[in-house]
C-alpha cells in the first residue's frame, strides 16, 4: 500500500511538469488493431492549442469545469436518476474532463468498480497537484480524438490540414462534437447527426466560463 501511494502520488507530481507521451489506451488500441499499428500524436503546449478548443470541449463535455474541484455532483446526480428512469436507453454519464484526464493518462478503460474507484483517487490526486489550465492542457493532448489519433495537434494536422493553433471555432466545435465516441464520429466527414452537435455546442461556447 506505501509502495502504491507512493508511487502514484510521485507520477501525479512528475506529469505536472513532464509531457504525456503516451497513455495505456495508445497501447490497448494498439494492440487491438489488426491491420497495422497507427499512433498519431504530438504533444503541444496549451499556448498552441486554439482558445476555442478548450472552450468547445467544456462545452461539450464538462461547463462547470473551471468552477469544480474534480467532480460534478448535480451533474453526477441527474445522471443517476435518468438511468433508473430509462434503464433502455444508453447509459448517460456525468464524467468530468478531470475525471477523463485521470482514466486518459493513468487507467484503462471500462466501468468496473474497481476503475471507477481509482478514477476517483487520480481526479483527487490531479485536482490537488495540478492547476485547471494543466489539466486541460493533458486533457487536449491525451484524449483519443479518432482512429489512432491522440491529441489536438494530431487531430488537426489529419483532418484540418493545420496546426492546433489554426483551428478555428467551427473546427474546434467539430472535434468536440466527436468525443463522446471519436471512433464512430469522424470530424474529417461529418454527419447530419455531427453538424447539428456542432451547432448545439457553438452556442454553449458562447456561454462557458473561460480559464483564467
Amino acid at each position: 500500500m506505501v509502495a502504491f501511494f507512493a508511487s502514484t502520488i510521485l507520477a501525479v507530481v512528475a506529469y505536472r511538469f513532464v509531457p504525456v507521451y503516451y497513455t495505456p489506451l495508445m497501447f490497448i488500441r494498439l494492440a487491438q488493431q489488426a491491420d497495422g499499428w497507427r499512433l498519431n500524436h504530438h504533444w503541444v503546449a496549451l499556448s498552441d492549442i486554439s482558445p476555442q478548443l478548450p472552450l468547445a470541449v467544456m462545452a461539450s463535455e464538462d461547463a462547470k469545469f473551471p468552477e469544480h474541484h474534480g467532480f460534478d455532483f448535480e451533474a453526477i446526480e441527474q445522471a443517476a436518476k435518468r438511468n433508473r428512469e430509462h434503464p433502455e436507453k444508453n447509459r448517460l454519464g456525468a464524467s468530468t474532463i478531470s475525471q477523463q484526464t485521470a482514466k486518459n493518462v493513468f487507467l484503462w478503460p471500462g466501468r468496473s468498480w474497481v476503475r471507477k474507484g481509482l478514477e476517483a483517487y487520480f481526479t483527487v490526486l490531479i485536482e490537488l497537484c495540478w492547476s485547471k489550465e494543466r489539466i486541460m492542457e493533458v486533457y487536449l493532448n491525451s484524449i483519443e480524438m479518432g482512429d489512432g489519433i491522440y491529441g489536438a495537434e494530431a487531430v488537426a494536422r489529419a483532418h484540418f490540414g493545420c496546426s492546433a493553433r489554426e483551428l478555428t471555432a467551427d473546427q474546434c466545435a467539430l472535434i468536440a462534437a466527436t468525443l463522446p465516441n471519436p471512433r464512430r464520429f469522424n470530424s474529417a466527414s461529418p454527419s447530419k447527426y455531427m453538424k447539428k452537435r456542432q451547432r448545439q455546442i457553438r452556442r454553449g461556447m458562447r456561454l462557458v466560463k473561460p480559464l483564467p
